[in-house]
């Protein structure tokens, strides 16, 4: 793959998922901006050498590639990113948003500061990104976007006690995938996103993992910005070097919303009776 010629930025990408993802797109050639805060494993804080350090240690290598220190939870700062890149490369072909964060607590200990720090890196970051790239974008031969969502929120198999915010923040992420992919289609804007699996730091691992290592995630994300992906709409889970892309199709023979094509009932009794029925899958 080639993509000489295309400018990426990259949010939290100054470490782990979204360092690889730079590394391995301008190694093929891309314009890169790495995007980080350099927050703490909670979303909290700075450290403007993260994103620095990492852009220094590309370009030494003789990538065309530049950091940015921000904050991505309001939309001034996803504003001045958007313009680092198009100041500093005159254009915007791909956006990753990889930043984002892990933490538990009990529903019992919910509280706003921490609810609204998934809320604003996972849903008002893609979204105020998306909206001052978009008039870049739909310039671009070759635009695309990649979010990223989680197993931990799509599959009641993998939740965990501890994380609602942020499933809450993951599965929205799927939604603007959605939606997006719809307003975009008409202008050539590919919208996807990935549900990675990696032993980061935020997996709480510092040192060289023996699986699940993040440059096997990167090849998927790769293709998913790259010109050879012209599907929109998709989720692509990465894990241990394994790929499968998965979407929400609706049942065969719907006429949404008049007809299900599904069990009728009428009263909650019959719901009831026909349950077993009804949640077969």
């Amino acid at each position: 793959m080639n993509f000489t010629g295309k400018t990426a930025v990259i949010t939290g990408a100054g470490r782990g998922l979204g360092f690889s993802y730079a590394q391995a797109l301008a190694k093929l050639g891309a314009n890169v901006v790495i995007s980080d805060i350099g927050a703490d494993n909670l979303g909290a804080g700075g450290d403007s050498s993260i994103a620095m350090d990492a852009a220094h240690t590309l370009s030494s290598k003789g990538y065309n590639v530049v950091g940015h220190h921000g904050d991505l939870s309001t939309e001034q700062g996803c504003q001045q990113l958007v313009a680092k890149a198009i100041q500093t490369y005159g254009q915007l072909d791909i956006l990753i948003h990889n930043a984002g964060w892990v933490g538990y607590q009990p529903i019992e200990e919910a509280d706003a500061t921490f609810i609204n720090r998934a809320v604003d890196i996972n849903i008002y970051a893609p979204v105020w990104l998306c909206k001052h790239a978009w008039k870049y974008l739909k310039h671009s031969t070759a635009a695309r976007v990649v979010l990223t969502t989680s197993d931990r929120a799509m599959y009641a198999h993998y939740a965990q006690p501890g994380l609602v915010a942020y499933a809450a923040g993951k599965m929205a992420q799927l939604g603007i995938m959605n939606a997006l992919s719809m307003e975009g289609g008409p202008v050539g804007i590919l919208v996807n996103a990935v549900s990675p699996v990696a032993k980061t730091r935020m997996w709480g691992v510092t040192g060289e993992p023996e699986n699940l290592k993040p440059e096997w995630v990167t090849p998927g994300v790769v293709f998913l910005a790259s010109q050879q992906c012209r599907d929109s709409g998709y989720v692509l889970r990465a894990s241990n070097g394994q790929f499968t892309a998965t979407r929400f199709v609706e049942n065969p023979g719907v006429d949404y919303p008049v007809d299900l094509a599904r069990v009728k009932a009428a009263t909650a009794e019959q719901v009831a009776q026909l349950w077993d029925h009804i949640k077969e899958r």
